[in-house]
């Protein structure tokens, strides 16, 4: 599998993360194994889980034990969005302060059974939480080793910018990325729920501008949707261009023998700017099918095509 930059790391990533929300979940331990297994051989190096996702870090920690990977993965994890009571999200979440951020990191560096983490994100923007508060705490975990960098997900550009403007003025570690929901298609403006923000114009010129922060993208292929007919998409993704988008796709996939989610993940990954997709699967064919994206070169003229059919 190829590798890119991630933001101002000088780390090279993995060009696709596994997404490991499901593990332990709704995936058994025996087949979270297996797709792991399939992910690491395959070349892929980047494990993404949160603190939330329940029984998820567990598993990764008894994968990582039994396969003795540790040094070879680069794991990354997230703080801030964990509900402080069951079924308390999104109303009752631990938040970003200092005190939950370092009750979390322990709790995870614990869960996960390592001593550092190599990407610890803030899950959400909570706004209840003092921003500088936040990023000095984040900062003394990365000198500490705990932490070898930090991103942030679910967050407006603004407060990005606010955010690395905050870090860069006191010589901290600042955030190299975002995580944000994006796809092909495209949600009608003000689709966001309460924490979970969507990519738009504005955070891809952003992206596109700085090429020391790197746009990573949850929930790529929307479910299935694409591929399956048994899945609707969401509706806010059915907008007045989502006839066009999804024709332009039918006609690159057909042209290249590939599936629609193959060249979905293939565009994020060569169009401007490069994406990093977070893929989940409950099965080695659907995970199959997303690594194989990594095969498939697509034209300038079938990138535009899709970038701007509407």
């Amino acid at each position: 599998m190829n590798t890119v930059a991630l933001g101002g790391t000088g780390e090279q990533v993995s060009a696709i993360a596994l997404g490991c929300m499901r593990f332990g979940n709704y995936t058994d331990e025996a087949t979270s194994f297996k797709l792991l297994d399939q992910y690491v051989e395959a070349g892929g190096r980047f494990l993404d889980t949160a603190n939330m996702y329940g029984a998820s870090e567990g598993i990764l920690s008894r994968y990582l034990d039994d396969r003795g990977n540790r040094e070879d993965i680069f794991l990354a994890t997230k703080v801030g969005a964990n509900p402080t009571v069951p079924g308390g999200y999104p109303e009752m979440v631990e938040g970003l302060s200092a005190t939950a951020i370092e009750k979390a990191i322990y709790k995870s560096l614990d869960g996960l059974r390592t001593d550092y983490i190599d990407l610890y994100y803030a899950h959400i923007d909570h706004r209840e939480s003092d921003l500088e508060e936040t990023l000095a705490t984040f900062n003394k975990l990365v000198e500490s080793g705990k932490v070898r960098h930090i991103a942030c997900s679910n967050m407006k550009t603004w407060r990005i910018e606010r955010a690395r403007n905050i870090s860069h003025a006191n010589g901290w570690a600042e955030y190299c990325g975002v995580q944000q929901g994006h796809s092909y298609l495209r949600p009608a403006p003000g689709a966001d729920s309460v924490f979970q923000e969507t990519v738009d114009d504005e955070l891809l010129d952003y992206c596109a501008t700085n090429d020391d922060f790197t746009l990573l993208a949850y929930s790529p292929l929307l479910g299935g949707a694409y591929v399956r007919a048994d899945r609707q998409f969401p509706t806010e993704y059915l907008g007045p261009d989502s006839d066009a988008r999804l024709k332009a796709l039918k006609t690159v996939a057909d042209e290249l023998d590939a599936t629609p989610n193959q060249i979905v993940l293939a565009w994020m990954m060569q169009g401007t700017p490069t994406v990093i997709p977070l893929v989940g699967a409950s099965t080695e064919a659907q995970l199959k099918e997303s690594l194989e994206s990594t095969s498939i070169t697509l034209s300038e003229e079938q990138i535009l095509s899709l970038t701007e059919a509407k």
